[in-house]
């Protein structure tokens, strides 16, 4: 009981508001009962509960002793965040720590990323373990005593914890190096936001010296309560492109249209159009976005442009369908704009590409999260619509990236990603970590 209480005092900056945990003979991460509840990072709450609630998380041994460590390292970057390409502190100290569990660690891949290798007593299979490191430029509006100190920059996607839980693996992992029947590739990656640096690392050897077999990631997740996993085979993040469109028409006098080829009235055709791509050439069983985000024309009320620009971005599920949406979209506007007597000009940008979970792996997270928290807890998550670029390491191996539920509404702890405000109830870094660490196991030894 002694580790429980000092695992509720790591997460809690509000020492006054702790009381001794009931005599209970699980391992747990948080006891609240009648009334009181112990919560993370500084936010303490009162709730209304008529009866005690235990929340039975099987946490690893490994991870619970370093608990402290774990929280205060996550704290540490998000207080000290590094946008794409920029992560020099962070990579530092990652590469720091990897050093003095004893891997064999490389610096610099792909611009600012690490990678650390822990050889067990086989050479192979080789799992790769991967974290993202890179903030957001976001000013942030919370007031904790953690919060971001490099103005214009916020870790506001939880990257500061998969950072923070990956290293904490790493470590407690350190200790079973005898067991292992292969080796772990960490990877601590630059620019996941909109940077591509899993591919820049991918370029740069990330999945050579030695071969990797495998890979596996997890997100923290404000959409899940704390204590909530999600684990889904197939498609699971979209992929993430974006476009932008110029009308060019004719200008002139707003009082006389008939003189004028007016790309505003075709702007609006082209939006209305776009949506038709969605419903009318895509099947309804299939989940595709068209969000046309900004339209920019015209300078004078009495004044019909030369020109307009709109720019959006695309979201699919699969290749096949990402090339028929762009091949629609510009028939749609060579269409349009030939009956109007207008040109265009059509950029796409390729994005990240849709992740997809191996069912294999995807099953051996599930029985890695079932031994940390209760079956009922881990659901098939929906597909999600925003882009990852963990899908550039499975496009080369099987993998699966699960999400780590961080919420916490009654302590306020469940905006957004990307959020100003976005920060997560720390006990998902124990659950994550625990259940990261449970899965490698089970990959390389078999066993837990």
């Amino acid at each position: 009981m002694a580790r429980l209480g000092q695992l509720i005092r790591a997460s809690c900056r509000h020492r006054a508001a702790f009381a001794e945990p009931p005599n209970v003979t699980t391992d747990c991460c948080v006891v609240a009962k009648r009334q009181r509840v112990f919560y993370t990072h500084g936010r303490c709450a009162w709730l209304s509960l008529e009866r005690t609630t235990v929340l039975q998380w099987n946490i690893d041994a490994g991870i619970q002793e370093i608990a402290d460590n774990l929280i205060a390292t996550r704290r540490d970057f998000h207080a000290h965040p590094e946008l794409g390409y920029q992560e020099n502190r962070t990579a530092g100290i990652v590469a720091e720590r990897l050093s003095h569990y004893g891997m064999r660690v490389r610096t610099g891949v792909g611009g600012t990323g690490v990678i650390g290798v822990l050889e067990g007593a086989l050479p192979r299979p080789t799992l790769l373990v991967r974290a993202d490191m890179d903030a957001l430029p976001l000013q942030e509006e919370n007031d904790v005593e953690y919060r971001s100190q490099n103005p214009g920059a916020m870790h506001a996607c939880g990257h500061d914890g998969h950072t923070a839980m990956l290293l904490a693996v790493a470590e407690a992992l350190s200790h079973w190096r005898s067991e292992l029947r292969g080796t772990v590739k960490f990877v601590f990656q630059p620019a996941e936001e909109g940077g591509g640096g899993a591919r820049r690392m991918i370029e740069d050897g990330a999945m050579d010296d030695p071969p990797v077999d495998a890979a596996l990631a997890c997100h923290l997740w404000n959409n899940y309560p704390v204590g909530r996993i999600g684990v889904r085979t197939g498609p699971t993040f979209a992929c993430a492109d974006r476009f932008s469109a110029r009308i060019k028409g004719k200008g002139g006098h707003g009082a006389h249209p008939d003189q004028t080829v007016d790309p505003i009235v075709i702007a609006a055709q082209i939006i209305t159009a776009f949506q038709s791509i969605v419903s009318r050439n895509v099947s309804p069983l299939e989940t595709t976005v068209i969000s046309v985000t900004s339209i920019h024309g015209g300078s004078a009320y009495n004044i019909i442009p030369e020109s307009v620009d709109i720019g959006g971005t695309v979201r699919s599920f699969s290749e096949p369908l990402r090339d028929h949406i762009r091949q629609r979209m510009e028939e749609v506007l060579r269409g349009i704009t030939d009956a109007f007597g207008a040109a265009f000009e059509f950029d796409y940008e390729v994005g990240y590409p849709p992740l997809s979970n191996d069912g294999e792996m995807a099953d051996l997270v599930r029985a890695a999260a079932t031994e940390v928290v209760s079956s009922a807890e881990v659901w098939e998550n929906e597909p999600t619509t925003g882009g990852e670029d963990m899908a550039y390491f499975f496009q080369k191996v099987p993998g699966c990236m699960f999400l780590v539920g961080s919420a916490n509404t009654e302590a306020g702890l469940d905006y957004p990603h990307h959020s100003p405000r976005f920060d997560i109830d720390e006990r998902a870094l124990m659950v994550g970590a625990s259940i990261m660490l449970c899965a490698i196991k089970r990959y390389l030894t078999g066993a837990v």
